[in-house]
């Protein structure tokens, strides 16, 4: 299991059924397995703070970059099993490689195993939580400066929110890559409606290749 964790789809292994061996499956639940256990740290070491405040430090900390660099740091470049040709560490291979392993250990050893390797191996070496609590992204210029280095057309479209006691927010901001809807964030003002929804985007662009392809295509029919 943890071979398979470090096997990348260029370099599947092929059974007598047909099915490709590689490390996705345990990618998938691994990334689901990171964020809980993330949350559950935050939670009990920020025990005043409330939910858009531990999102976002959670936001940072599973963020794709902040996966690669961890990733490097462990020495899992030197491991992974990948096709000559497969796609640079720029497009996450070793992150996502990371989330398998991840995936493999909570498998194999357990909810209360998995987040102690998290706390002890990654989180206590590689992150400094209080630091990255009162660090500011700007999720806006991230995804302009991935839209230019793909040469995609990027735009916002604006809509103010009707005023309400239940809703105090004011704007939404919708988010188009080559004129297609990605995503949307809410916000006081346009600033922060427009930072919400870039946010959404990336994580979006790094986790479905289906739309990327969609999108790059759009570029192409012009």
């Amino acid at each position: 299991m943890y071979e398979l964790a470090l096997r990348h789809k260029s370099a599947s292994i092929r059974e007598h059924d047909g099915v490709l061996l590689n490390n996705e499956r345990l990618e998938f639940l691994g990334d689901a397995v990171l964020n809980v256990l993330v949350t559950d740290l935050l939670f009990s070491h920020f025990e005043s703070e409330g939910e858009g405040f531990l999102t976002n430090t959670r936001s940072k900390i599973v963020q794709r970059e902040t996966l690669n660099n961890i990733a490097l740091e462990l020495g899992l470049d030197k491991w992974v099993l990948k096709a000559e040709h497969a796609s640079s560490p720029r497009q996450s291979i070793f992150g996502n490689t990371l989330e398998a392993l991840i995936g493999a250990i909570y498998l194999d050893k357990g909810y209360r195993s998995c987040k102690r390797f998290l706390k002890k191996k990654i989180i206590q070496r590689f992150i400094d939580i209080e630091r990255i609590a009162n660090q500011e992204i700007n999720f806006k210029s991230k995804i302009i400066e991935w839209s230019q280095h793909q040469k995609v057309k990027l735009n916002f479209e604006h809509i103010e929110l009707p005023a309400g006691e239940e809703s105090p927010l004011s704007f939404e901001a919708r988010l188009y890559l080559n004129d297609i809807y990605v995503a949307c964030g809410k916000g006081y003002n346009k600033k922060q409606a427009q930072q919400k929804a870039a946010q959404e985007a990336i994580a979006i662009v790094e986790s479905r290749q289906g739309l990327y392809a969609d999108i790059m295509a759009a570029e192409t029919e012009r």
